[in-house]
């Protein structure tokens, strides 16, 4: 078995069943067309219709705040809370009740991890390690980072389970400050590498860290492209 946990989960052309929230736009879809391209089984959880056709896809509309609404006889080997909403009145509701909601349903099995469990990975945010959003929903990915290293204990040995938090990403969702110009350029300002990530890019990260990880766990994994660590040295000029 030690062996086993130290081989990626897809050795040797292993499909595994993955179970998604938030599939319909942004990070999740990306991160259910990867696991597809990948050859993996992906149920996708959204309150919005499907945007993914492929064979192996499995849509379900479900709400994360509900959970004795949630799909019934679902049994993942990989889950990715993703679903998540900004700036609205059911930041707390979603973003971290809806992904207890989920991981509690779906990655235990009569207060043990489930049999067929072995990794799960949240989808937290910069946010949840630098305060710097709204409150509610700073709140709520703080409370998301916690989260995983409380189930990181609770599913151990069998599974691993950490948090991929991102900075800016280009998504819908960020649009009012993508399409400003002003706000924009302030932002790049505090960003060493001047860019954002893609959805695209966050998806390899989660897939990594569910797939190919099979030692780290209990982890918050900030991706911002140094903007959390940003500062300004005021110096005169000088070789250092």
């Amino acid at each position: 078995m030690p062996e086993r946990r130290s081989l990626p989960l897809d050795h040797g052309g292993r499909s595994l069943k993955v179970l998604i929230t938030g599939t319909s736009s942004g990070i999740g879809r990306a991160a259910a067309e990867l696991f597809l391209e990948r050859g993996h089984e992906v149920w996708g959880l959204d309150i919005a219709p499907a945007t993914i056709e492929h064979p192996c896809y499995t849509h379900l509309i479900a709400d994360v705040r509900r959970r004795d609404l949630l799909p019934k006889d679902l049994a993942p080997n990989v889950i990715v809370s993703n679903a998540g909403v900004q700036a609205s009145e059911d930041d707390i509701d979603v973003n971290l009740k809806g992904t207890l909601n989920v991981c509690e349903t779906y990655a235990f099995k009569d207060r043990k991890a489930a049999p067929q469990l072995e990794a799960i990975v949240l989808v937290g945010s910069s946010s949840g390690h630098t305060g710097a959003e709204f409150p509610a929903y700073a709140a709520s990915k703080g409370g998301v980072l916690a989260y995983a290293k409380n189930l990181a204990q609770r599913v151990a040995p069998q599974a691993t389970c950490n948090s991929i938090d991102p900075g800016g990403v280009l998504t819908d969702l960020n649009l009012p400050v993508m399409e400003d110009e002003t706000l924009w350029s302030r932002i790049m300002e505090l960003t060493p590498l001047k860019r954002w990530a893609t959805s695209q890019e966050i998806a390899e990260w989660i897939y990594f860290v569910a797939v190919t990880n099979r030692f780290m766990t209990g982890q918050n994994i900030l991706i911002d492209g140094g903007e959390a660590g940003s500062f300004d040295f005021v110096w005169p000029d000088t070789d250092f």
